[in-house]
């Protein structure tokens, strides 16, 4: 008998949907959403099936990749009214699965490989009831064979298309991009009660782009403003085709068996971590892309030429001196790590021509924590204290009136 572990949250709306019943109204040329509503991963000798029901059949796209070993699902855009805990349903060669979505009109699932598997069949059916099935069928191989497929399929991955970056001629303010960490299938920490890293940020960010804006003294362009996962080097993109003059980055940590730490960090890039910790903050945040099934592209670790080496230095020297300011103005409204300015090798603080930071507000493993992050009061002031230290910092970066860079 196959071994299924069954994932089904059927929502009283969608119940409604699935039946034909009322839904509320919209226009008439609008199409109908994609709905997920229930997950089964199950397996039967060397195959293993994940099935999901859906609200209507769908074309999918299966690719397998290496290190780590996983399957990607492509789909259209989806809703996924799955439970929370479906990344723990296992079974055969499946060890996990997430979902969300990838790009604009985009949705994936992404399944971690106990072992390797190829794709026998991705198919979209109606059962007899009328509910779209997609079934995935996996069945084991060997590692060189599985090796041989990736590359096959790397070959022929559909990237997803660059994020537009709008450019208004003649707008010389300082431009400011801001970075909410994480999103769509790539979900972050999340707290006990389920909240997720990429909500808490996503609101933050756009709590301190009305800030901004509303001071008419910046041009503010967001690396994302929806749930959406952006890659790592996409968001570097962003501020350097933007020629971003400062690149915020958001996020918040979690520590689980450490519930008592606390406070906010600002992190700089650099090559060596300041201590262990930072580290491993890191190399977490730098596995994004390989969470959501990106495959990302190599990163030059040297600098090229004496000319970048020598922008980087300013660079950093800038990024520095806007984390300190930074520290400064958020003390007194906020919670403050231990050691609040920080260094690590972040991926998204390695544009050499940005000043850029990475925030960690806080850790979602602590009850003080989340109780601030949620809360629309210390939102409010703590993005009134980052807008004062970006205020800051550009008075003593140019010279007033003139725009003539001094030293940070």
């Amino acid at each position: 008998m196959p071994n299924a572990t069954i994932l089904r949250c059927l929502a009283a709306g969608l119940t409604l949907l699935l039946a034909g019943g009322p839904a509320p109204a919209r226009p008439a040329d609008a199409p109908v959403p994609l709905v997920a509503v229930a997950a089964e991963v199950a397996s039967e000798g060397h195959k293993t099936r994940l099935v999901v029901t859906l609200s209507r059949p769908v074309t999918a796209r299966a690719a397998v990749m290496e290190r780590p070993d996983r399957v990607i699902v492509d789909l259209p855009e989806v809703n996924f009214q799955l439970p929370a805990d479906g990344a723990k349903a296992r079974g055969g060669a499946i060890a996990s699965f997430r979902f969300g979505q990838y790009a604009a009109g985009r949705s994936r699932i992404v399944v971690d490989l106990e072992r390797p598997a190829l794709v026998s069949r991705v198919e979209s059916s109606v059962r007899a009831d009328g509910a779209a099935i997609l079934t995935l069928e996996l069945v084991r191989t060997d590692r060189e064979t599985f090796a041989r497929q990736a590359a096959v399929d790397a070959a022929a991955a559909i990237p997803a298309p660059p994020t537009p970056i709008p450019d208004p001629k003649g707008d010389r303010r300082p431009v400011i991009v801001i970075d909410a960490g994480h999103g769509g299938i790539d979900p972050g920490a999340r707290t006990a009660a389920g909240v997720h890293e990429k909500d808490l940020v996503l609101a933050f960010t756009e709590r301190l782009r009305q800030r901004l804006e509303s001071e008419r003294r910046y041009r503010v362009v967001m690396t994302r403003s929806t749930d959406v996962f952006v890659p790592l080097g996409e968001r570097v993109r962003i501020a350097q085709v933007a020629r971003a003059d400062l690149f915020i980055s958001v996020h918040a940590d979690s520590i689980s068996n450490q519930p008592q730490v606390r406070g906010l960090t600002v992190y700089t890039g650099s090559e060596r971590a300041t201590d262990a910790e930072s580290e491993r903050l890191a190399n977490r945040e730098n596995q994004a892309d390989a969470i959501a099934g990106h495959a990302a592209a190599e990163t030059a670790g040297d600098v090229a030429d004496i000319l970048r080496d020598l922008t980087l230095r300013e660079t950093r020297g800038f990024s520095n001196g806007f984390a300190r300011k930074l520290v400064g103005e958020l003390e007194p409204v906020m919670n403050l790590n231990s050691n609040p300015h920080r260094e690590a090798g972040f991926v998204v603080l390695r544009a050499h021509d940005v000043p850029s930071v990475l925030v960690e507000l806080g850790y979602l493993s602590s009850r003080k924590d989340i109780d601030l992050l949620q809360s629309e009061d210390w939102r409010a002031k703590s993005t009134a204290a980052m807008a004062a230290a970006i205020d800051r910092y550009f008075a003593t970066r140019h010279a007033i009136g003139a725009g003539a860079p001094v030293s940070p």
